[in-house]
């Protein structure tokens, strides 16, 4: 006959073991998270710098002008279509672009592109409105170590080192 406490703790490896599974579970779910936010985080804005250039290198200026905020109908004042051409025109060839970096810096972001011949170029897209600008500055004055050391990461993938 068995004894009263003989199946005592029977459940107990079954119950650790989806404890386990469970905690890892979170533990891995917590950290696709977190890379899928770093990785995605500025994508709609580094989204409208590539259309910036892909109409660029379409030679559809006024499109690429609109992006900006600029219209015919209501051109900007400190930006006008001319200077827009000097800078942006056919000489300018941005075929073969590649959107390098997008760094986060308050409400907008600086998106570094390799613009092919032309150079290196850097936009600053507004996160709310995704019109686009230059930049203040080369680099967002509040960096941090964790997001340089990613961003170098990032651009020796691309076989280039960041200046």
């Amino acid at each position: 006959m068995a004894g009263y406490l003989d199946q005592y703790g029977a459940g107990d490896e079954r119950r650790a073991r989806k404890i386990k599974i469970t905690i890892l579970s979170v533990v891995l779910l917590a950290a696709l998270t977190g890379l899928l936010y770093f990785v995605l985080r500025n994508y709609s804005q580094e989204r409208q710098a590539k259309r910036f250039f892909q109409l660029l290198a379409a030679h559809d200026y006024q499109g690429a002008y609109v992006l900006w905020g600029c219209t015919a109908a209501r051109p900007c004042s400190g930006y006008p279509m001319k200077s827009f051409m000097q800078d942006w025109g056919p000489p300018v060839d941005v075929t073969g672009f590649a959107i390098l970096d997008g760094e986060s810096c308050g409400n907008n972001v600086i998106v570094d592109v390799d613009a092919g011949s032309a150079g290196d170029k850097k936009l600053w897209v507004g996160r709310d409105t995704l019109e686009l600008g230059f930049p203040p500055y080369d680099q967002c004055p509040q960096g941090n170590r964790i997001y340089n050391f990613f961003r170098d990461l990032k651009y020796r993938l691309h076989g280039r080192t960041y200046r």
